[in-house]
């Protein structure tokens, strides 16, 4: 798990819980079951040495005897317990599941097992079934503070013939001290509680029609005498009905503990504390705003369809993380591979490297077409490194031809016809990989040898010349020819390199963009830039291609101070 903040009166342990509350009609809000996440304690300096056995023996007891003690506690509650308020007996010592590669442990019970999460789920129990409200009442909803925590809640009705309305209202609710990690895990959290929620839901109605079938509770009401005397009572016999009784589960509670203890520990490696030194980079910030798009797609594509089968789901998930993710399914493809630029390079010989290149980095259609998925994957892997992510649009392999439009690098099948008006363009370039006699007994021949299996037959329309420019193309070409540099150095002198020219696109849109400054500004801007002189045209062409890679973040970000400045001298 990512938390790590703690307050004085919050156990430090305690990193998230997730609990299962209900609204009593006799008794009010309630926690019906909790599971929280345990860490292993860190070894003391003075047991350097593996605990004797005696010791794990007490650690054990001490385990057993706090699921017991939990079980026993908060009596007084328990007294004024009914059968809607309760869900684990109270002889029962819960549910524990164990991680083996952290060694952190799950423990589930009706309450938390220490007085002071007691205190704090229970008052985010009250409060997501009470006060905080969302409109329409079902829903997700976001509170809290920083002396109890903060809360995620998602509120729900489950069917019941017997209830007041003919439903329950209930709540789900992850407590954490971490506002910022609860808010970023807002479209995890809302997707998978709501796959549990309308399990519940889906099984209390099958359960409530079965019942209003034998005995139509409405009538019933319809034909019984109420009066304020005899209501409480009326109330208090039937009114109480536990979740395990709506719903007709055996194993509701075994379900719950696996389910929370999955969500927290996934909720928990989804999110990971990275050191970074700086500001981070916009490829950072672009793969952090798809990541985001993505799950929020998932989510509308979900709340607009109904559950998805695991089938559609893995489908969506696949096509919209192909953008930046495409690559590492790569491994499933067997045969030769494309390890580097320095190796890609050498198959493909000096010149029409340097022509497949510029290509990449003018932003026009790279095309692949060829028998061997795996080896075009592992092209375009090496070859998208020279990009920005936020200019990186890949359909690694298809059956039919896609426009420049959807994509700038496409891999093709060898029979996949390309259109005319592609051919004859300037603006893209096409590779085709046919096969020699070698190939077909390529497992005799090293999977390095890639240039004996293989021809590469680049085409492209265009006659522009390419041996002046870009700069970028020119410094990397002069890094992947050194052979003193290994590949580790190229590959963190082209990280260099992008990150040079990611700045000089940043001033060049905040110049021409932003401020709206003419041609004449814009060229000295360029020469302040250095990228005027030989080769012009192309490091114009490169810098206005990755202003499209911008994060929006940055975009935002600028046109908002712009926007504060032009009002500060009306103020």
């Amino acid at each position: 798990m990512v938390i790590n903040k703690c307050l004085t009166n919050v156990p430090p342990q305690m990193n998230a819980l997730v609990a299962l509350c209900h609204f009593c009609e006799l008794h009010g809000p309630r926690t019906l079951f909790c599971t929280e996440a345990l860490h292993p304690p860190p070894p003391a300096p003075s047991q350097a040495g593996a605990a004797a056995p005696g010791d794990r023996d007490r650690d054990g007891d001490r385990e057993g005897e706090g699921l017991t003690m939990r079980a026993n506690s908060s009596v007084s509650q328990r007294g004024e317990m009914c059968e809607g308020c309760r869900s684990l007996p109270a002889s029962h010592p819960g549910f524990v599941s164990i991680d083996d590669e952290t060694g952190i442990r799950f423990l589930s019970h009706q309450h938390p097992r220490q007085s002071q999460l007691f205190s704090v789920v229970r008052q985010a129990c009250v409060r997501s079934l009470s006060c905080e409200v969302c409109p329409g009442r079902e829903g997700p909803i976001f509170f809290g503070d920083e002396q109890h925590g903060f809360v995620f809640s998602h509120t729900f009705f489950i069917k019941d013939s017997l209830a007041r309305g003919f439903q329950r209202w209930y709540s789900i609710v992850m407590v954490a001290m971490d506002r910022i990690y609860l808010i970023n895990s807002w479209p995890f959290l809302l997707r998978h509680l709501r796959l549990t929620i309308q399990s519940l839901q889906s099984t209390a109605l099958k359960v409530f029609d079965n019942e209003q079938g034998v005995c139509p509770q409405r009538t019933v009401r319809m034909n019984s005498v109420f009066s304020p005397a005899v209501f409480p009572h009326q109330r208090s016999g039937s009114a109480a009905r536990s979740l395990t009784s709506l719903t007709q589960h055996p194993n509701l509670w075994a379900s719950l503990h696996s389910s929370f203890s999955w969500l927290l520990k996934a909720c928990g490696s989804r999110l990971t504390e990275k050191l970074l030194e700086g500001a981070p980079t916009e490829d950072t910030l672009v793969l952090k705003e798809r990541q985001t798009e993505q799950e929020e797609e998932m989510s509308c594509w979900e709340g607009a369809e109904g559950v998805a089968s695991r089938p559609q789901r893995h489908q969506l998930e696949s096509e919209l993380g192909s953008d930046f993710l495409w690559d590492e399914g790569q491994a499933a493809f067997p045969g030769p591979k494309f390890r580097s630029l320095r190796h890609l390079r050498l198959v493909l010989g000096a010149a029409e490297f340097r022509q497949l290149v510029w290509h990449v980095l003018m932003g026009n259609q790279v095309i692949w077409r060829g028998a061997d998925p795996g080896l075009i994957q592992s092209a375009f892997t090496v070859l998208k490194a020279l990009l920005p992510v936020g200019c990186v649009r890949s359909i690694p392999y298809s059956a039919q031809y896609e426009e420049a439009y959807k994509c700038n690098f496409l891999g093709l099948s060898p029979d996949v016809p390309i259109p005319a008006h592609v051919s004859s363009s300037e603006f893209s370039v096409l590779v085709d990989v046919v096969h020699t006699e070698k190939s077909c007994q390529y497992s005799a021949v090293s999977e390095d040898d890639i240039a004996s299996m293989y021809h590469f037959i680049s085409s492209s329309a265009n006659v522009q010349p390419m041996d002046k420019g870009p700069m970028l193309l020119n410094k990397l070409e002069v890094a992947l020819s050194n052979e003193n540099l290994s590949v580790d150095v190229v590959s963190h002198c082209l990280l260099c390199l992008k990150e040079e020219w990611m700045n000089k696109v940043k001033v060049l849109f905040k110049f021409s963009k932003v401020d709206g400054r003419g041609r004449d500004d814009t060229q000295k801007v360029l020469a302040v830039l250095g990228a005027t002189g030989p080769g012009e045209d192309d490091n114009v062409r490169l810098l206005k291609f990755w202003m499209t890679g911008l994060s929006k973040t940055y975009k935002s970000h600028l046109m908002t101070a712009v926007r504060g400045v032009e009002r500060s001298p009306s103020q």
